[in-house]
């Protein structure tokens, strides 16, 4: 059996996105893989985002935004999107997830760290739903 492909989706790709995608990476190591992309991606990541991921020993210093591909959407199995709306393209048969959480952009550290927390959990979640360690 493959493993699952994970897409996390927000609109520029710099901050809750890349921090799900810290998380999983870390959580469920190569048993997964893991991708994320912008409707409208940033030219860098947001570095509060970065700084409060690096508190926890997850690295994404080096990550950069990407664009949002039709087919990176069609060849991922579980897509969450995480404000990104009409925008995310929507395949027949494909898992979805919509995580409501606050845009850490422009935020201080407190907020975003809070962010952080809320998406381990979600990841978390995840991961035991996909039955992958």
């Amino acid at each position: 059996m493959s493993k699952p492909v994970v897409l996390f989706v927000c609109v520029h790709n710099a901050g809750r996105s890349q921090m799900a995608a810290g998380w999983l990476k870390h959580l469920a190591g190569d048993s997964v893989e893991v991708r994320s992309a912008g409707s409208a991606p940033r030219d860098q990541i947001n570095p509060v985002a970065v700084e409060a991921m690096q508190e926890v020993g997850i690295d994404i210093v080096g990550n950069v935004p990407q664009l949002l591909e039709y087919d990176t959407a069609k060849s991922s199995d579980v897509i969450v999107t995480m404000g990104c709306g009409d925008t995310c393209p929507v395949f027949p048969g494909k898992r979805y997830e919509d995580w409501e959480l606050t845009d850490p952009a422009g935020q201080p550290i407190e907020v975003v760290r809070q962010v952080r927390d809320e998406i381990r959990e979600r990841v978390e979640k995840l991961v035991g739903e996909l039955h992958v360690s």
